[in-house]
């Protein structure tokens, strides 16, 4: 799906999302101890230099108990764009082994149907997200998407994939705001996006 921004990019329904922005350190003085926290117990994680699934797993364990807590995003970290969903960069690891962001969406705004430059954890920080999850059947010329599953993933909630297994979409079915915390494998502000390659969906999706 990836994979945030304090000069906050805009991201959504197009094929590909415009390049990140890198995050404001003008708010640097208005990050929490819980987010310094976080990164602190990822980057741990990562130089365990541990197989993608592996390591998108006990990143998952690192990220749950963080999810839903007052102090861990600002304000500005929070804020939706009336036009797409919006991505805030909240880290980006200068060895380029990881990122983490807050994916705000408000009411009907979703993803295209994509997988990822690399593993992937996902978290509800608020709210709920659905999630329609994808396998490419081989073939020519090249090959055919088919559904797996529907998964609602509730406030608190935590799944982690990575690179084949790793296609779906993502959307908010709600009548409120959600707000989810993804952490790449990469440093997405200089790769520009969290996506791989955005798939057509199937005829019977439209």
């Amino acid at each position: 799906m990836t994979s945030s921004r304090s000069t906050t990019t805009r991201t959504g329904a197009s094929t590909r999302p415009g390049l990140q922005d890198r995050p404001d350190h003008r708010d640097h003085s208005a990050r929490r101890d819980r987010l310094d926290h976080l990164v602190r117990e990822i980057r741990a994680v990562v130089h365990r230099g541990l197989p993608p699934d592996r390591t998108a797993g006990l990143v998952g364990d690192r990220l749950a108990p963080h999810l839903g807590a007052a102090d861990l995003l600002t304000g500005r970290q929070c804020e939706g764009d009336a036009d797409r969903y919006r991505q805030h960069v909240l880290h980006a690891e200068e060895d380029g082994g990881f990122s983490i962001v807050s994916l705000v969406w408000l009411p009907g705004q979703r993803t295209s149907i994509h997988d990822h430059v690399s593993w992937c954890v996902t978290g509800v920080h608020q709210g709920r997200e659905h999630e329609r999850r994808y396998e490419l059947i081989p073939g020519d010329p090249v090959g055919r998407l088919v559904p797996t599953r529907d998964v609602v993933n509730e406030q608190g909630q935590v799944c982690g994939f990575a690179p084949p297994g790793d296609i779906h979409r993502v959307w908010n079915g709600g009548t409120g705001k959600a707000i989810s915390l993804h952490v790449y494998g990469a440093d997405i502000t200089r790769l520009g996006t969290s996506i791989r390659r955005v798939h057509r969906a199937p005829a019977d999706e439209g």
